[in-house]
């Protein structure tokens, strides 16, 4: 019960640190906005040319877009979540303080990455989200019970969202700057989470490794359960396979860098 309310206070001290951040969440609201815009005129005249793309309508795709934007910083499509904080504190040596704490080092910045993430959805998501549902025509559940999956889905995206970016965090360990991996995973992250486009369009081999890959996880299947285009069961058994293979991973990795820390410095 302590732990439990130790890694809480850390995720309501993570919630409470971005919400700092006004100036900064409302630049993001009109990012995303904006943005939101310009993919849903060029989603709907794709749609106008291909109907049915990737079997969604054009309400469908509608909501895709608006998803992916409320979605994109509270799961950090492209980066900018907690990892880069600890890759710093891993590059300075001031790692070493967060490995004396009385708490998982895992643990703690999951922790801090969810309260992150909520602030994100519920600051920065929320309004982008309600701008596309108000003025275009969108596919949104009206069964209570289909919410409640999505909720669920989106804790699922978060816990693989949060695995791989740790996993990038930790290669500064061995790599002692973190700036090449980072655009890496950002690359990757954006193409195969399906923030430019939805999976469902890509054929053959390609879709269907693009669809198996851990980026999948984050946009693809939540967007596919709110609008009831996948099996709930499956999409949690995809999402949460994911989760646990690359928080394990993440472990492993976690374990073996800190049996022998070398950081830049001494």
């Amino acid at each position: 019960m302590g732990s439990a309310r130790l890694y809480l206070a850390v995720a309501a001290r993570g919630f409470r640190r971005y919400a700092s951040y006004r100036a900064a969440t409302a630049a993001g609201v009109f990012t995303n906005t904006v943005f939101g815009l310009i993919l849903v005129y060029t989603y709907l005249a794709l749609w106008d040319e291909r109907p049915d793309l990737g079997g969604y309508d054009q309400a469908q795709a509608v909501t895709y877009v608006w998803l992916g934007q409320c979605l994109f910083a509270a799961l950090a499509l492209q980066g900018g979540g907690v990892e880069t904080e600890l890759m710093e504190r891993i590059r300075t040596g001031e790692i070493a303080v967060d490995l004396y704490r009385p708490a998982d080092l895992q643990l703690w910045w999951l922790a801090g990455d969810l309260g992150r993430a909520a602030f994100q959805l519920l600051g920065r998501g929320v309004v982008p989200f309600l701008v596309g549902g108000l003025f275009f025509p969108t596919a949104l559940p009206t069964r209570f019970d289909t919410w409640v999956w999505f909720a669920v889905a989106l804790l699922l995206a978060a816990l693989v969202s949060f695995a791989i970016r740790y996993l990038v965090a930790l290669s500064v360990f061995w790599l002692l700057d973190g700036t090449g991996v980072s655009q890496v995973m950002m690359i990757l992250g954006v193409f195969f989470s399906g923030m430019v486009l939805p999976l469902n369009v890509f054929p053959g081999g390609f879709g269907e490794v693009a669809r198996a890959l851990p980026w999948a996880a984050q946009l693809q299947v939540p967007a596919d359960v709110l609008m009831g285009e996948t099996a709930v069961a499956g999409a949690f058994a995809f999402q949460a396979m994911w989760a646990v293979l690359l928080l394990a991973a993440g472990r492993l990795v976690q374990s073996a860098a800190t049996r022998r820390v070398v950081v830049q410095g001494g």
